[in-house]
């Protein structure tokens, strides 16, 4: 596991919500699902729309461009499920969530 990069604090992100932090050349979506933490590409593999200001529910997200919609803890395209986008591990230390910048294996 490279080093771990912080991109929020939780208090900066309720439940239900998504983000978009843009960290080492890096644009990462961060979204809390009933307070765990998860991170995707912010980039839709659709057409490019930024998943991190998309709507969440449960943790589904759907891309605010063409209404692509993602599963936030694996990664995997909901609409065409041939597709899907990278997913970072996230870790929570104290009140700082931070991001693994390179990607996890698929689930």
């Amino acid at each position: 596991m490279a080093e771990m990069v912080k991109v929020a604090n939780t208090d900066e992100l309720e439940p239900g919500q998504g983000m978009v932090a843009e960290v080492g050349g890096k644009e990462i979506a961060v979204f809390n699902v009933e307070g765990t933490f998860y991170a995707l590409d912010n980039t839709c593999v659709h057409r490019g729309g930024p998943l991190g200001e998309g709507e969440l529910i449960g943790d589904v997200v759907t891309c605010p461009w063409h209404s692509w919609e993602y599963n936030v803890t694996t990664g995997a395209c909901v609409t065409n499920p041939s597709a899907c986008v990278a997913r970072f591990p996230v870790v929570v230390e104290g009140n700082e969530v931070k991001v693994d910048l390179e990607p996890a294996s698929p689930a």
